[in-house]
């Protein structure tokens, strides 16, 4: 295992929190996330890494898969101008996670991104998340998530409403 995926379960062990792990191939779309969500019984959500026009903040947002995504809907709920996709070296630079395998367990590594959580995953009761690779999922709790782990790295969440597919 790589280093940042030995460092967030190391983390997740010293915070006391139950959780699955499982090994697979790497999940590069939502539908690969599917199938080890079935496998373990979570909801992976969708990570979006963004940042601000001028490139001076960043944000994960994390949302439902079937939610549809406007970044337009999600800067003026934010209360930021002009959210778009932020370069990959940046999300590597600051959460230590590739393309395809953005996660908020990377919050261990930076105080400097902004988590915009979809405010219908606060009652999922189980959420899986990549360990900063997308070769591996992390199933916990959803309490254990937004109760522990996030409180845990100074975390408070933006609930944003991220709206279904029509």
């Amino acid at each position: 295992m790589r280093d940042a995926v030995n460092e967030v379960l190391q983390r997740l062990d010293a915070l006391g929190i139950a959780y699955r792990l499982e090994e697979h191939p790497p999940a590069d779309t939502m539908a690969d996330c599917a199938a080890v969500d079935r496998r373990m019984g979570a909801l992976t959500p969708k990570n979006i890494f963004l940042t601000t026009k001028n490139g001076r903040r960043f944000c994960l947002c994390i949302t439902r898969p079937d939610a549809r995504f406007r970044t337009a809907d999600i800067s003026k709920q934010a209360g930021f101008s002009r959210l778009s996709f932020a370069p990959e070296e940046k999300l590597y630079a600051l959460l230590r996670c590739h393309g395809g395998s953005a996660s908020p367990l990377g919050l261990i590594f930076t105080d400097q991104v902004t988590l915009l959580v979809d405010r219908a995953l606060r009652d999922q009761p189980v959420l899986g998340f990549h360990p900063c690779d997308n070769t591996f999922t992390v199933a916990m709790a959803g309490g254990d998530f937004f109760d522990v782990f996030l409180p845990s790295v100074g975390v408070v969440p933006v609930f944003v409403e991220v709206h279904d597919f029509l």
